[in-house]
């Protein structure tokens, strides 16, 4: 089976026209400085020496700031680090992300001729209120007529969104969600929104008039959006926020961070899936059988879902079984 890895390169608020109200880039990647190629190189070189996986497709990914805002001799500058790494086969293919109002023709056509396969697109919310309220500076249609674009010169497109932007409810996130599959999207990752210091939501929040989610919503509505997204066959990259010193220290005001947001949340859709199924055996221990990959999540983050089942069985075990795919599973008594 391929294992598939990026290799995290962050240029932190480059090129973005705009400081969109919720951002502090050096608050949320730990990086307050643009790297140089030797940094960079060194960054690629570590990451290569830890992959663990023969069979893998390996990405560079430029992140943190608006990739194709930059003068074309700047992105040519970065790109060209990537180039030895590509020729070699070392990594197969080169990830940026950037704004949707940085996309054009002849910009993707030099991407193309770069090595640059996927692009991420930063649209946040598809809602033109939430947008405005955030200070995105781009528009719904501006996200739209982007993807169009991408997909349609041949690149693998993604669509991040953030959730519990001002102005935002569950029902526009999730209308969100649905017009980031019908716009053809094959990959998104799902960010809570947090309040960081020296933001503009800082003195929103504040003045009282923007409330972040608490958790416990997040979490919810990262379980529905997770599964309309798993249901449509889009991949669902990353759910919260990477840890950082930053936000685990001073650079966060409020808001629903978790330095294990994904586990919290996977570990809720597994509790879900116990809820609802309906043929529990009579005895008074059970065995539940999953994936290697999704046993953690179904014993639940510290072991919430095996401490419920205790409240009704004996004994809780669970193992893996390699026959099994995805988030499938079976019970057997004991």
């Amino acid at each position: 089976m391929i294992r598939h890895y990026n290799i995290p390169v962050f240029l932190p608020e480059l090129a973005c026209p705009f400081r969109c109200s919720y951002c502090n880039q050096s608050a949320v990647s730990g990086q307050q400085s643009l790297p140089d190629a030797d940094e960079i190189r060194n960054v690629i070189e570590r990451n290569l020496q830890s992959f663990t996986h023969i069979e893998r497709h390996v990405e560079i990914a430029f992140f943190g700031g608006s990739f194709t805002g930059l003068p074309l001799s700047s992105q040519a500058y970065y790109l060209n680090i990537a180039q030895p790494y590509l020729q070699n086969k070392h990594v197969q293919g080169i990830r940026i992300s950037t704004r949707p109002d940085y996309i054009d023709t002849k910009t993707l056509e030099f991407l193309k001729t770069q090595g640059v396969k996927t692009i991420e697109l930063g649209a946040q919310s598809l809602d033109d209120e939430v947008l405005q309220k955030s200070g995105r500076g781009h528009s719904v249609a501006d996200v739209i007529a982007a993807s169009q674009l991408i997909l349609e010169h041949g690149f693998r497109l993604g669509l991040q969104m953030m959730i519990g932007l001002p102005a935002d409810n569950f029902e526009k996130a999730s209308h969100t969600a649905q017009q980031i599959i019908d716009a053809g999207a094959h990959e998104t990752r799902i960010y809570p929104c947090l309040v960081l210091h020296d933001t503009a939501l800082e003195q929103l929040y504040r003045q009282g008039n923007y409330v972040p989610l608490s958790l416990s919503e997040a979490v919810e509505w990262s379980v529905a959006l997770n599964l309309l997204f798993e249901k449509s066959g889009v991949v669902v990259l990353r759910t919260g926020l990477h840890a950082s010193e930053e936000l685990g220290g001073g650079g966060l005001l409020a808001g629903p961070y978790h330095p294990s947001f994904k586990a919290l949340v996977m570990s809720a859709i597994w509790g879900k899936q116990f809820n609802e199924f309906a043929e529990w055996p009579t005895s008074e221990g059970v065995i539940i059988f999953t994936t290697s990959k999704e046993l953690n999540f179904a014993v639940g983050h510290e072991a919430i879902n095996k401490k419920k089942l205790l409240d009704r069985y004996q004994k809780v075990f669970f193992k893996a079984d390699p026959q099994l795919e995805g988030r499938d599973f079976y019970i057997q008594g004991c």
